[in-house]
């Protein structure tokens, strides 16, 4: 009797087409066109990508503090945007530098910078990590539903690891609805890794960047050894990469 229902159960399911998995359900990744893929314009990134970041899916680049997540970033957001189209960064501790951004070449015009603050409200008392994550990952969903966006980047890199981990996980199916069959790609910029997509990638960051200036805000970066290794889903793409800052810059 168990063997008959679970026939008839199977049945149905098929008939239904609800017979896969959401693995194997899951559409190709192999993508041929070009224009599904965010390019780095980093050479030998790119090819171990395979073309780029997926569109339409949510990735991250995750390393710790100078190991060149930035740079990358930034390098990714120059691209876009000397393609014409518009990239936004959702800065939720105020880290950017504009004029570094600018000297990656970015152009600013095409440029939506949300700024959050890391400052002292007042009366001695600093507020709550979680408060400036949610006034960014509101932000960031604001950004994804209004669409349009080559690109949309969180930075989460400076957020105490900890407070990362209390963010529910339907957070980031919210954000994979926003951008599922969009042009956007969706990019979180982390201490360690965190979410992606299904189809999204996992681009780990370890290595040594150099710098001049005191401040956060006065650094300018003087040289990089970076090792990059990217991490897909069903293993479609698995690799690392060596990169130098002459390799990044040109």
């Amino acid at each position: 009797m168990a063997n008959q229902a679970l026939a008839a159960l199977e049945s149905a399911l098929r008939v239904r087409k609800l017979d896969r998995t959401l693995t194997t359900a899951l559409a190709p990744l192999e993508r041929i066109d070009p224009s599904a893929l965010m390019p780095m314009e980093v050479a030998a990134l790119d090819a171990c990508l395979h073309g780029g970041l997926p569109r339409g899916q949510l990735s991250e680049l995750a390393g710790p503090r100078s190991s060149g997540r930035m740079t990358l970033l930034l390098q990714m957001m120059a691209a876009a945007t000397a393609r014409g189209e518009i990239a936004a960064f959702v800065d939720t501790l105020d880290r950017l530098d504009v004029a570094s951004a600018a000297a990656a070449g970015i152009d600013l015009s095409r440029l939506l910078w949300i700024r959050g603050h890391d400052r002292d409200p007042g009366f001695g008392i600093r507020e709550h990590p979680g408060s400036h994550i949610d006034r960014a990952l509101k932000a960031l969903n604001l950004v994804l539903q209004a669409g349009g966006f080559g690109v949309v980047a969180i930075d989460l890199a400076d957020v105490p690891p900890a407070a990362l981990r209390q963010i529910p996980f339907t957070t980031w199916l919210r954000v994979q609805r926003a951008i599922e069959g969009s042009d956007t790609a969706c990019v979180l910029m982390t201490p360690e890794p965190l979410a992606r997509s299904a189809g999204g990638l996992t681009v780990s960051l370890a290595g040594r960047s150099s710098w001049t200036g005191t401040s956060d805000r006065s650094r300018r970066l003087a040289g990089i050894d970076m090792r990059a290794r990217v991490v897909s889903p069903r293993k479609r793409i698995d690799g690392a990469v060596t990169l130098s800052a002459s390799a990044i810059r040109g």
